[in-house]
Formats: C-alpha cells, sequence, structure tokens
C-alpha cells in the first residue's frame, strides 16, 4: 500500500449524483479494494491499481473552512469517490475535521461508508440539523465479502453500526447495493428483516454496474470459486431479469417492514 501526503486546491466540488449538491472527498484511492467499484473509471485510473495507493490530501480541513463561507448551502456527499471511514481516517482524522468545518455552517450532510469506523463520529453527526449516515452491505456472507471488498469492514459490524448511529437520533439507511447475484429470492425476507432489526429509514438498492475492467477484476477475485463465479455470470449476462425480481421483492418486504425503499441512481 502506497500512502502519499498531498495538498488539495478545492474540497468541495459539484456533485451529479441524485439528491446532492456537493462531494467532499478526503482521500484519493481507497485502501477497501472493491473491485467492482466505479471509481477508478471516474478518476480515469487503472483499475489494477486500485486499493494499492492513497493520496492523503492533508490540508482539506483548511481549504475547506474557507471555502464554505462563499458556498451556498446545500447537501453535502462524503464521499463520493472514496470510502470516508477507510482504515487511513483512524490515523489522520480528516473527515472528522471536515465535519467539524461543516457543522458550523450546519450544512446538510450524507454519509455513505463500509466502515463502522464512522461510530467514532457520532457526537459530531448528531449535531447537524440535517444529517443522515448509510452503510453499504451487499450480502449477509462476510466469506463473499472478503473476496470482492478485502479491506473493508465485516458485515456483522456495520449492521451493528447502523444500529447504534439510529439510537443515537441519526437517520439512516441501508445502500443495499451492488446485490451479490448468490442471493437467492427465498433469501430476502430474512435479509430486509435483518435492516429492519436495526431500525434503519429506508433501504436504497442498486446492482452491478459493467464499467470497463469491472468484469475482470471480479472474474479474477473469484477465480478459485468456480461456483460463485458461475452464478454471477449466470445472473449478470444470462438471466436478465434477475435484479428486477431482487429490487421488486426488495421493495414488498421493505412495505411489510415499515421501511422506505429507493432504487439507485
Amino acid at each position: 500500500m502506497k500512502i502519499k501526503e498531498v495538498s488539495c486546491k478545492t474540497a468541495l466540488s459539484k456533485s451529479l449524483l441524485p439528491g446532492l449538491d456537493y462531494s467532499l472527498n478526503p482521500y484519493y484511492g481507497c485502501q477497501h479494494g472493491c473491485v467492482y467499484c466505479y471509481a477508478p473509471n471516474v478518476l480515469k485510473i487503472d483499475r489494477r491499481n486500485w486499493g494499492g495507493f492513497v493520496n492523503v490530501r492533508r490540508n482539506i480541513p483548511k481549504v475547506l473552512s474557507k471555502e464554505i463561507r462563499r458556498k451556498k448551502r446545500g447537501i453535502v456527499g462524503i464521499s463520493t469517490v472514496t470510502d470516508p471511514y477507510q482504515p487511513l481516517e483512524k490515523k489522520f482524522k480528516l473527515t472528522r475535521y471536515c465535519l467539524q468545518e461543516l457543522l458550523k455552517y450546519d450544512f446538510p450532510i450524507c454519509v455513505q461508508t463500509k466502515s463502522d469506523l464512522v461510530l467514532r463520529d457520532i457526537d459530531l453527526i448528531s449535531k447537524f440539523s440535517d444529517a443522515e449516515v448509510g452503510l453499504t452491505v451487499t450480502t449477509l456472507d462476510d466469506g463473499e465479502r472478503k473476496l470482492l471488498e478485502p479491506g473493508s469492514s465485516s458485515i456483522k459490524s456495520r449492521l451493528l453500526a447502523l444500529k447504534k448511529l439510529g439510537d443515537a437520533g441519526i437517520r439512516t439507511y441501508v445502500f443495499f447495493g451492488p446485490i451479490y447475484p448468490t442471493i437467492e429470492m427465498r433469501d430476502v425476507p430474512k435479509i430486509v428483516r435483518v435492516f429492519a432489526d436495526c431500525d434503519v429509514d429506508y433501504v436504497m438498492v442498486d446492482k452491478f454496474h459493467f464499467k470497463k475492467g469491472v468484469w475482470d477484476g471480479i472474474k479474477n477475485a473469484l477465480a478459485r470459486h468456480p461456483e460463485m463465479k458461475n452464478v454471477f455470470y449466470k445472473r449478470f449476462f444470462v438471466d436478465r431479469r434477475y435484479y428486477t425480481r431482487v429490487f421488486h421483492m426488495v421493495e414488498e418486504e421493505c412495505r411489510k417492514n415499515n421501511i422506505g425503499f429507493e432504487k439507485a441512481f
């Protein structure tokens, strides 16, 4: 892992994602190394290097403190092309320092992460008048998670984090995506009940998006797991209605459990 400390000129960039006005990315690169991540395509970098480097934007809190004074108030997505709570955040605390700056002007925030390190900042997040935190969950099988999201937190720790955030009065959601195609229809009711037990406000679903190199990365990661790879292939390229059926069933189960439901993008 190559770690490099760098300076940035801007902190907030205009977001093209629905529901967000700005994006804030304290890090360039991500230790989680998820093989399907869309960030390498957005950043136009070699996907094969993803997960092997992180540039730490050491001055981003200071840049943000100056920038925010002249910005129109809007929803800030934390983060959109990195994970704001990847392991390095424990040392550098850039996300925390940026939250402190955003709180001074009470900018609405939407945090999305795969890490329970977000619990460290409950004291700050709970003070925002408009804040929500989402934890990404792609499967309940932690063995499968390790194959495609090698540097990320366990599924159990993410679910526990959601419960604790909700208990602190923070609006929460599960980003259920990209849904692993190893999930069968019969699994969906149980999965949604698990989310309901975390007292989340809503579930957002998404499928795999095959940007350049994504399928190659998945194939390589699953090379020693041919059965899983075959299931992925079948439901990506043969059973074209798989995600339509899964999304519909998740929506139905969310309704039964009084949880909101949304589709991503």
